[in-house]
């Protein structure tokens, strides 16, 4: 198997490059646009129901509308949707500065399932494109300085939103911001060829019909193994995490008493070690292997939530944050790996599209019972409630890998049980690395 590739040698292929500063200005206006919401609903009802009910409201597109996206994902050009998600996005998020009082809250939702909705499509085809850019052996470092670079962004989005309210008292001029970054996303994205775009199918044709086309991507997962166990794992994990996310805000807020201008430093805090964490990432893979790293990320993260649960001081979040960051990079990045190297390209969209649909449902539960549960036994108890469920997604994953060989060598070696396999049976062929980013985890 050849070695990895470090994060230097992925940024010097142009079309990543591309991709990933569209990626960086486009999420550091989703990170303030999200900090905002969550602000906002929280400024208007004093509610963490009303909170858990927009975070919410953004999980559950990727639910009702997620699986029929990836499978449309996975018979269209894939550039293009990226482009139309970005130019209808760039439009909703300007319809947020119509509220202005709880009797528009109606509204804020309305438009933040809209956006949500389109970017059920765009996501699932930026991770399946993804492949066509970066060859095998650079999938993992590219992952990586993806999901380093989503921190990050959320770092600049979060800094400039808490900088606006904090001190300025205002909420519009975040979403202005957001709409520019859609927009500079665009520019970058439509630099690409449009050979990257177009999807590569099996041997045996794509099924017809979207309802058909989905099924046929549900049966290639329940006979990978690999991919079972990732998917399932990460929906374990976000029962938990789906509540620590809804209820970060009233933790720092209402809990440790400090103003939105912290929500800056506690980024920066888990930022700066996903960015050191993002170059260890290519050695790890050499030692470890994707799936090892994913199911010894879950534990950690389980430790770490464990953690928040009993801190009384500002500074205790910013070190368990840069604690987190040494992990939550090589995770999501080995997660995304895995499935990416044991799905082939016409199946791809789909595959990302499941894991998101199962997260969302996944969160959708979990949020639901922050909103309510959260204000009867208290944020801390809800954050260790969280933790142990973390760690049972720690041991589906550590459970469904025994006996597998790491992901990405299954993939590359032929006659892998865990590779997929063409509709007529056959070992589907590798997808060429071409010249020609990564899905987030949330």
């Amino acid at each position: 198997m050849a070695d990895q590739l470090s994060a230097r040698d992925v940024l010097r292929i142009r079309d990543f490059r591309r991709l990933w500063l569209g990626q960086l200005v486009s999420e550091a206006g989703d990170g303030l646009t999200n900090l905002t919401l969550l602000l906002l609903v929280n400024h208007l009802t004093g509610s963490t129901a009303a909170i858990a009910a927009m975070a919410i409201v953004l999980a559950v597109p990727p639910l009702t509308v997620g699986l029929l996206a990836g499978a449309y994902v996975d018979r269209a050009d894939r550039r293009r949707i990226m482009l139309a998600s970005d130019l209808l996005r760039a439009g909703t998020v300007l319809g947020f500065i119509l509220v202005g009082s709880a009797d528009w809250l109606w509204l804020l939702f309305t438009l933040a399932f809209a956006q949500a909705t389109v970017g059920t499509f765009f996501t699932p085809a930026r991770g399946a494109i993804l492949p066509r850019i970066v060859p095998t052996e650079g999938l993992l470092a590219a992952n990586s300085i993806a999901q380093a670079t989503r921190v990050v962004s959320s770092i600049l989005g979060a800094g400039l939103g808490g900088l606006l309210i904090g001190l300025m008292g205002v909420y519009w001029p975040a979403f202005v911001i957001d709409a520019l970054t859609f927009l500079a996303s665009f520019a970058f994205i439509v630099g690409l060829p449009a050979s990257v775009g177009r999807v590569t199918q099996a041997a045996g044709g794509v099924a017809t019909g979207l309802r058909a086309s989905l099924l046929a991507g549900l049966r290639t997962i329940g006979r990978s193994r690999l991919l079972a166990t990732t998917i399932l794992a990460l929906a374990v994990c976000m029962l938990g995490l789906g509540a620590v996310n809804v209820l970060f805000v009233p933790l720092l807020v209402d809990v440790l008493r400090v103003g939105p201008a912290w929500f800056g430093p506690v980024e920066l805090a888990q930022s700066s070690s996903m960015i050191l964490a993002a170059g260890l990432v290519g050695t790890l893979a050499n030692r470890l292997g994707a799936t090892r790293i994913v199911a010894g990320g879950l534990a950690a993260i389980a430790v770490v939530i464990g953690l928040l649960a009993a801190v009384t001081e500002i500074w205790h979040v910013l070190v368990l944050m840069f604690v987190a960051g040494w992990f939550v990079a090589p995770f999501q990045a080995a997660v995304v790996t895995v499935l990416q190297t044991n799905a082939a390209d016409a199946e791809r969209g789909r595959v990302m599209a499941v894991l998101q649909a199962a997260m969302s449902a996944s969160s959708v539960l979990s949020m639901a019972f922050a909103g309510i549960v959260g204000e009867v036994v208290g944020v801390r108890n809800v954050f260790l409630i969280a933790a142990l469920i973390v760690v049972a997604g720690a041991i589906v994953a550590v459970l469904g890998y025994r006996g597998r060989r790491t992901a990405g060598r299954a993939a590359s070696e032929p006659g892998s049980e865990d590779e997929p396999a063409a509709p007529d049976g056959s070992v589907a062929a590798p997808v060429p690395a071409g010249p020609t980013t990564a899905v987030p985890i949330d």
